[in-house]
């Protein structure tokens, strides 16, 4: 049975500077007729009372104790109507927009990523084919823009995600094109109490409804960044944040109409010029998992991070000739059968020689057909390129593969032309290279799509050369001494830098 918060995915609106933002933003008038498409606690609801205690409000709800608590707090509200119902398939809602919407007025926290039994999602993707149908905040948005009168106002808070991943495009170009962007706001998860994503930040999209397309597109609106305290909501003018202002037509010409949002013109403008990217110089492709660690992974030293969950390795049963072992992807005979894999961390230019994979055939058989295992782009073990790990923390960073197993924590990157390893090695430790992939991609996750995204620049043949060789020398020291010059590194940031253009 799918556990209750799983099922719901209910984070409740307990923040009265987000509430009252939201509300402000609906701009509301007394002939409103409203609806709260997920109405939780009523946190919205009583808001939206305390401006105009005979607003018109629909509440759907799914969760029957949510109905519980609605129904009993507005009780004596006979202009609030409650009812246990799924937005997303509630035919009394009606599904045929071009007969117009029903509501002038439409402000959510809707659930993001609830949980959808298959029968149910198979009814999703039929009902919003263009969709991503697992991920349940998307298709709120749409259906609410559907729900929308013309001219009617939407306000929704929901995770930034929307902004950039692939599996949204749809769901951007509807917003682009069917809808006036009036504002944008981005901040923190951990400004909305109880929720912390790892994964991406929050926002509040504020948009109008607009039938004539080229009003859409003709629209300017703005995006506001750089919040440090939840209650700088209430004076969205404060010096201290960002202000953008973005063209809905400029934005629909992305490549796959992502929202690119940056500090720096000449950022955006190689994002969206950029002659080459990653993906063109470099195949980048997602690594090994075993499918159980605790089983097959071992530690060198039980104080790595981590390391203590995971069984010491005997280090007579490393395995240092495997590199010359033209059956390797088929496993190691004899007693020798553990081998170095490269994982996850934010360390630069090189990762010591930590962790060991049970390398026997038994386990690569194992590896090859268990349903939990990832064999996957095997044609790429134990060669030589550059590691990315998938999850950052503030800045990308990259280290060596040096012909070993890379897992899937880590993104490999194997330029076409190994004279452009140390180059690329040093790109992707440099601020340049993480300006232009936190634009791309706003979140922490560094997936193999969006890294061949990135604008890729070739340096001429001195600039590369240096490049090469001052990387080079870093790498040097570090195996010497775990260290490295930090000058040399700011040398090879400036020249990066200077390519680029920033």
């Amino acid at each position: 049975m799918i556990k209750e918060a799983r099922k719901y995915q209910a984070f409740y609106t307990k923040s009265t500077p987000i509430v009252d933002y939201m509300v402000e933003k609906l701009s509301l008038h007394d002939s409103d007729r409203i609806l709260d498409p997920c109405g939780g606690d009523g946190v919205f609801v009583e808001a939206i009372l305390a401006e105009n205690e005979f607003a018109y409000i629909d509440v759907c709800e799914l969760n029957p104790q949510s109905i519980g608590i609605l129904s009993q707090k507005f009780s004596a509200c006979p202009n609030v109507r409650i009812r246990e119902c799924d937005t997303l398939l509630d035919m009394e809602l009606g599904f045929n927009s071009s007969f117009g919407g029903t509501y002038n007025k439409i402000i959510a926290n809707p659930p993001y990523g609830a949980w959808q039994d298959y029968k149910k999602r198979g009814v999703l993707k039929k009902l919003y084919p263009d969709l991503y149908a697992k991920e349940t905040y998307t298709l709120f948005l749409y259906r609410c823009i559907e729900l929308l009168k013309d001219e009617g106002i939407l306000s929704f808070i929901i995770p930034d995600t929307f902004l950039s991943l692939h599996l949204h495009k749809a769901i951007r170009q509807h917003l682009l094109t069917r809808t006036q962007i009036l504002e944008l706001s981005l901040f923190p998860s951990n400004f909305f109490p109880d929720v912390n994503f790892g994964y991406a930040n929050l926002s509040i999209i504020t948009l109008k409804k607009k039938s004539k397309q080229t009003d859409c597109l003709d629209n300017h609106f703005r995006v506001i960044n750089r919040f440090s305290k939840v209650k700088q909501l209430k004076n969205t003018k404060d010096v201290s944040l960002n202000h953008y202002v973005f063209l809905q037509k400029n934005i629909l010409n992305n490549a796959d109409h992502a929202f690119y949002i940056a500090d720096n013109d000449r950022v955006l403008k190689i994002i969206n010029d950029a002659k080459l990217k990653t993906g063109d110089v470099a195949d980048c492709v997602t690594g090994f998992y075993s499918g159980d660690d605790k089983r097959f992974l071992q530690v060198i030293n039980p104080d790595l991070k981590n390391g203590k969950n995971y069984d010491l390795v005997n280090i007579k049963t490393v395995n240092d000739n495997y590199k010359n072992n033209p059956d390797i992807l088929n496993g190691l005979d004899g007693e020798q059968f553990f081998i170095p894999i490269v994982k996850g961390g934010n360390t630069k230019y090189l990762k010591p020689e930590s962790w060991f994979m049970t390398w026997s055939k038994q386990a690569v058989n194992h590896y090859k057909t268990d349903t939990k295992a990832r064999f996957q782009n095997p044609c790429y073990y134990f060669r030589y390129g550059v590691g990315v790990p998938m999850i950052s923390s503030s800045s990308i960073t990259a280290s060596l593969i040096e012909n070993k197993l890379f897992d899937q924590s880590i993104v490999g990157i194997f330029p076409k032309n190994d004279v452009l390893t140390y180059y690329l090695l040093a790109f992707f430790n440099s601020p340049t290279c993480n300006q232009l992939i936190r634009t791309i991609n706003p979140s922490a996750n560094n997936p193999a799509n969006y890294i061949k995204k990135i604008p890729f620049i070739i340096p001429d043949d001195s600039m590369l050369n240096a490049i090469t060789e001052k990387t080079k020398n870093i790498v040097s020291q570090m195996k010497v001494s775990g260290n490295y010059d930090e000058t040399v590194e700011t040398e090879v940031q400036e020249l990066i830098k200077r390519l680029y253009g920033f």
